[in-house]
């Protein structure tokens, strides 16, 4: 009878750790997952504040051409790795960054540009737009790292190994300088 009992007590537990282990996993993936959709919503809001953006200096500075393309460019290259996975999407929306500071940098040399209600108006926006997405960006980090740990880890990595919980890629910022360039005429 006492064979009994040890043998159910250990069944138990070995039914109650898998059950937790497989939660917490869950949970962590849920977060990860979560996180994920909160970078897109703000890269989305990134992506529709730029074409209005172009519009406004592209009245003050037509024939910066070179740059508005460039911008464009990112933009659409960035809005198509949207279905990339996190490291490709990083890289695409790191081009559109530099293609932004670009476009900054070129406001300086326009003063009537500068001045204009509706672009210092898009500019603010966009720059709490990159605040926002830089902390996304950290959420997310923080919340991979907790998955990836949690699903690499012993007794948890036999669960995550039975029921395929996969290590997910960080988002990786840009790497290198963070000076605006120089525009020269």
């Amino acid at each position: 009878m006492a064979l009994i009992i040890v043998i159910l007590v250990v069944i138990v537990l070995a039914i109650l750790f898998f059950v937790f282990a497989f939660n917490g996993a869950v949970r962590l993936r849920n977060r990860v997952d979560s996180a994920w959709s909160q970078i897109s919503v703000q890269l989305q809001r990134r992506h529709d504040l730029i074409p209005n953006l172009l519009e406004t200096v592209k009245g003050y500075a037509a024939h910066e051409r070179q740059t508005l393309e460039a911008v464009t460019a990112a933009r659409t290259n960035a809005v198509q790795a949207q279905q990339a996975g996190p490291a490709q999407q990083a890289q695409a929306e790191n081009v559109l960054s530099g293609a932004l500071r670009q476009l900054f940098a070129l406001s300086e040399s326009y003063p009537d540009l500068k001045a204009n209600q509706n672009f210092l108006s898009l500019q603010e926006e966009l720059t709490s737009t990159e605040d926002r997405i830089a902390y996304a960006r950290q959420f997310y980090n923080d919340s991979v790292q907790k998955y990836n740990t949690k699903i690499q880890t012993f007794p948890t990595v036999i669960v995550a190994g039975m029921f395929n919980f996969s290590k997910r890629e960080f988002f990786e910022a840009e790497q290198g300088s963070t000076e605006v360039p120089k525009v020269q005429f």
